[in-house]
């Protein structure tokens, strides 16, 4: 439940973001959008309000309350999180995955309390839409993207824990660098970034099923994109 409140909210600072953003370029004032800087641009709103309309500047005062009560209340969910990661074993052996932090590791242990009702990582893995669709025609099989079946939000969690290890040649490294830079040659991004929170997945169900930490390659390669 915490979880799901934290991403409800998440999604609600978003959309305050976006609106804060349209709001200003109406007046010719842009910014990328990334969240961060959105909060820069609000620390600059008392410059900007004698170029502002009155009710302009008192609908952006309403979005700036609502950023930062949403904030406040996401990094009291955060807080709490961090806690339940640091007294729960089996959150803490899931942020040995690299990629993978509390928020993850607390949504996963409280959504998946029994590895067992699935025969293998592979079944995990389509439980949680992340296998590709497969279709045949003429005795041809080919692979379409993933069928996003299951829990949407946890497969949310494991594909932005999966963009991470995409990024970063360290956490590369640690799944495994040379199947992800040769899938980087020829696909995009976040395709690869599809297939690596596949294998995460797949690690996810050993190590909940064995209870032993992350080991670099400890789930086969063997999906095709």
């Amino acid at each position: 439940m915490i979880n799901r409140a934290r991403g409800l909210l998440v999604r609600q600072l978003t959309m305050a973001a976006c609106a804060f953003r349209a709001h200003l370029a109406e007046y010719g004032v842009t910014v990328a959008q990334v969240r961060h800087r959105v909060d820069g641009l609000i620390a600059k709103l008392d410059e900007m309000r004698e170029a502002l309309p009155d009710n302009a500047c008192f609908a952006l005062d309403a979005l700036v309350g609502a950023l930062e009560a949403l904030n406040r209340q996401i990094k009291r969910i955060d807080v709490r999180l961090a806690e339940i990661h640091q007294s729960n074993e089996i959150c803490r052996l899931l942020t040995t995955i690299p990629g993978i932090g509390p928020i993850t590791a607390t949504a996963f242990a409280a959504t998946v309390p029994n590895p067992s009702a699935y025969q293998s990582g592979r079944e995990f893995a389509a439980w949680l839409g992340l296998t590709p669709r497969q279709n045949s025609s003429g005795g041809k099989h080919r692979l379409g993207g993933i069928t996003k079946q299951g829990d949407r939000y946890l497969r949310h969690l494991l594909v932005l824990g999966a963009r991470t290890v995409v990024r970063y040649p360290k956490a590369r490294s640690r799944v495994d660098g040379q199947w992800i830079d040769a899938l980087l040659e020829r696909r995009r991004p976040m395709v690869v970034a599809i297939a690596v929170a596949n294998k995460l997945a797949r690690a996810f169900w050993t190590m909940l099923s064995t209870g032993e930490v992350f080991r670099t390659r400890s789930v086969g390669t063997d999906q095709q994109i």
